[in-house]
């Protein structure tokens, strides 16, 4: 088992339960984003935390520059993934091992919840964050979904264990931050129960999503034609099912995500292919849709 350790309440909070929980098996892997002055401090404060508990530290420095029209804050969760990944495949610390556990815990699953609301997110957003899932032959875990972050720090607190506060979580430009300073006190006193209700509904939607993607999955097998999918087959769907059997062929073939206005067209177009005639040539995600005769198909040539 390794913990992500960033030095953070959170974090701090995990890698105490795992190291008592089992003992002489856990392992640490701190991400190095170099963003901020106190970087290198918040390495130190995990070595030597590290170093207490016999715990095996392993440092990874990267690369979280964001790209243009890239959000500062998904850069960062980028890139730490690619590290946590690459770092238990490739360290010598970290053979063996197969598990991953990270931090977020109740507010963060609520603040989750509350971004994809404010932008008009479907199902998979609205899902948030599962609470364990499988990726690049490791198994990933957030099994402090259920706790809320103030009952973290007062478990610290009663251990007489130090953490590290990251400056960044109390920039109120970043709208995650806006919704823990503003909303989270709020829903407190209208809502004491709110982040267990709230993880409820996230549970739903996850749930809903999984049968979707099976539906999705078994039509797109029937669809499928020679370089994409058989148009008039496709024709015979619903519109609600056009929608869901085509985002799934792109996401999985094509590794794009069409927007809401993108998708309504492209149904539009798809209903309009009754005669050998109609042309189709749609902006698409990254790419272009297409229609080759009875075929729609999608690259990413201009």
């Amino acid at each position: 088992m390794a913990v992500a350790f960033s030095g953070g309440a959170d974090s701090t909070a995990l890698l105490m339960a795992c190291v008592r929980r089992w003992p002489g098996q856990v392992r640490a892997i701190h991400i190095h984003h170099g963003l901020q002055a106190d970087a290198d401090k918040f390495a130190r404060h995990c070595q030597v935390l590290c170093e207490q508990l016999q715990v095996p530290l392993v440092l990874c420095k990267v690369n979280a520059k964001h790209e243009a029209g890239q959000s500062p804050e998904d850069a960062a969760r980028k890139a730490r993934y690619a590290a946590l990944s690459e770092a238990v495949h490739a360290h010598p610390l970290l053979q063996g091992v197969k598990d991953i556990a990270l931090g977020q815990h109740a507010d963060d699953q609520v603040e989750t919840l509350l971004l994809a609301l404010s932008r008009g997110a479907g199902l998979p957003g609205l899902a948030s964050m599962p609470s364990k899932w499988l990726r690049d032959d490791l198994h990933w875990h957030r099994p402090l979904l259920n706790v809320a972050g103030a009952k973290l720090r007062e478990y610290l607190t009663l251990l007489k264990v130090t953490w590290v506060e990251d400056p960044t979580n109390q920039d109120e430009q970043f709208t995650r931050n806006r919704i823990r300073a503003q909303l989270l006190p709020a829903l407190e006193r209208a809502f004491p129960q709110f982040r267990d209700t709230f993880s409820r509904s996230a549970s739903h939607a996850a749930e809903a999503q999984e049968i979707l993607n099976e539906v999705a999955a078994a039509d797109l097998s029937s669809l499928m034609a020679s370089g994409g999918l058989n148009i008039k087959f496709l024709q015979q769907l619903s519109p609600a099912r056009q929608s869901l059997v085509l985002r799934q062929w792109l996401k999985v073939h094509h590794q794009t995500t069409p927007s809401t206005v993108q998708m309504s067209e492209l149904l539009s177009q798809i209903a309009a292919c009754t005669t050998r005639g109609h042309q189709l040539r749609l902006k698409v995600g990254r790419g272009y849709a297409l229609r080759d005769g009875q075929v729609l198909t999608w690259s990413d040539q201009v």
